[in-house]
């Protein structure tokens, strides 16, 4: 019988895709996210239906460490969470999500994604490996009400042709800023598109950043 690793605070909803899905699979269950990680090291579940807004620790800190990892990257994570939104969905594919389910839960939905996993045990990979690393940056560009800005923030995780950081302007997707590493002289490494954008509690957001140009050596070559 193949493995389910369910990660959400909800017991109720626990419960309950523990009497819908138990006749077709093993279903492990947690409501403390802390403990995904080390359940799908143990169980190396078929897939794993993972909650975004848990206590502690959020949802999406933990689908980048499961599709981080080599010993979980190719396990399928199918989001299931009430926080619906394109930009919400985008971002969880962009982080390597499988597929994204909005709750209430479509039972038949669900079993239909499931069997995609089935058919597909290793999900698409990203195109290139990310890295957790804090660089400091200056981002340079204009604002949609046609101000320049310059904010200064530190990246979550870098790949080779981008990064993920916080960004407090009001620029929209697609923008492009200039993007210099800080140091005793800041240097130009060149200008980078928002590729995508997570809005948060407050006016500054989460944001991916993808390179147009390159002018100078990036943290990763």
């Amino acid at each position: 019988m193949k493995k389910l690793l369910l990660v959400d605070d909800d017991e109720a909803l626990r419960r309950l895709m523990r009497l819908e899905l138990s006749d077709t699979y093993e279903i492990i269950d947690t409501g403390e996210p802390e403990q995904g990680l080390a359940l799908a090291l143990e169980h190396k579940p078929d897939a794993i239906l993972l909650d975004l807004r848990m206590p502690k620790y959020s949802g999406f800190e933990l689908l980048q460490t499961f599709t981080s990892l080599s010993h979980t990257d190719s396990v399928p994570i199918i989001v299931v969470s009430g926080e619906g939104g394109g930009q919400t969905k985008a971002h969880c594919k962009q982080l390597g999500a499988f597929d994204y389910l909005e709750k209430p839960i479509d039972f038949e939905a669900l079993r239909t994604c499931l069997s995609h996993v089935g058919m597909a045990r290793k999900r698409v990979p990203r195109s290139e490996v990310r890295v957790r690393l804090h660089v400091p940056l200056k981002l340079k560009g204009v604002d949609s009400q046609g101000h320049k800005f310059e904010v200064s923030t530190i990246t979550e995780n870098v790949s080779l042709s981008g990064f993920s950081c916080t960004f407090a302007a009001e620029s929209p997707v697609n923008s492009i800023v200039d993007v210099y590493l800080i140091d005793s002289a800041d240097k130009l490494v060149g200008r980078a598109r928002i590729a995508h954008s997570h809005p948060g509690s407050t006016p500054v957001r989460q944001c991916g950043f993808r390179f147009v140009e390159k002018t100078g050596p990036w943290v990763l070559q």
